[in-house]
């Protein structure tokens, strides 16, 4: 990753719920579906994803990010969170029904994205699915802070975050089928302004053989 995973574990334990606002649409999947999130944070996704009865796995690099998901889980449910590092995820081919990648891959430069995109199909079962949203160049913080590649930005948080194209999307999952490619935009009022915040949603899925 581009930002320090000691910046990350400052951001949890000062913050603690960095982020906020909707979970995006999550498809259909069978009651005991076998899924993985990469990059589970403050925890607001896997709790989501908990509650629809999944097996879930959250994986993050942030011992505290880990801590917190793991808070989401009730006697009820079935899921774990482990310490991992995105770039080098400790399972077996052909693990699960899906994978969610919201907002990780974003905060990784060029390299990193290709190569954790690469090997997502590998573990994704026959017909598995990859839910992936992250912002889009429409959104109001794109070319804002220092630029460190196209498209990715650092702030004075010290946290990068590359903001995609449709395009460059399709290229990172060619080797899974499109099922749905969208743009999700929403106003953002700062001080009676309003501002556009704006991230592309998509679903890809891995082929039956």
């Amino acid at each position: 990753m581009t930002d320090d995973r000691r910046v990350w574990e400052a951001a949890y334990r000062r913050r603690g719920q960095l982020w906020s606002g909707a979970v995006p649409p999550l498809p259909a999947l069978p009651e005991h579906a076998r899924v993985l999130e990469l990059g589970c944070g403050n925890g607001k996704t896997f709790d989501a994803l908990l509650k629809n009865h999944w097996d879930t796995v959250a994986l993050d690099f942030s011992e505290t990010a880990v801590k917190t998901a793991r808070s989401h889980i009730t006697h009820a449910q079935s899921g774990d969170g482990i310490l991992a590092d995105a770039r080098f995820i400790p399972f077996r081919p052909a693990s699960f029904d899906a994978i969610v990648t919201w907002h990780i891959l974003g905060h990784m430069m060029e390299r990193d994205r290709v190569h954790i995109a690469s090997g997502l199909g590998c573990l994704l079962k026959p017909e598995g699915i990859l839910i992936f949203a992250e912002f889009s160049r429409e959104d109001v913080r794109y070319n804002r802070g220092t630029l460190l590649e196209e498209g990715t930005f650092l702030k004075g948080t010290a946290i990068s975050t590359h903001y995609f194209t449709g395009q460059e999307i399709l290229s990172l999952f060619q080797d899974l089928s499109c099922v749905s490619l969208r743009t999700h935009r929403w106003d953002l009022r700062v001080c009676g302004q309003s501002h556009t915040r704006s991230e592309i949603q998509a679903v890809f899925k891995k082929s039956p053989h």
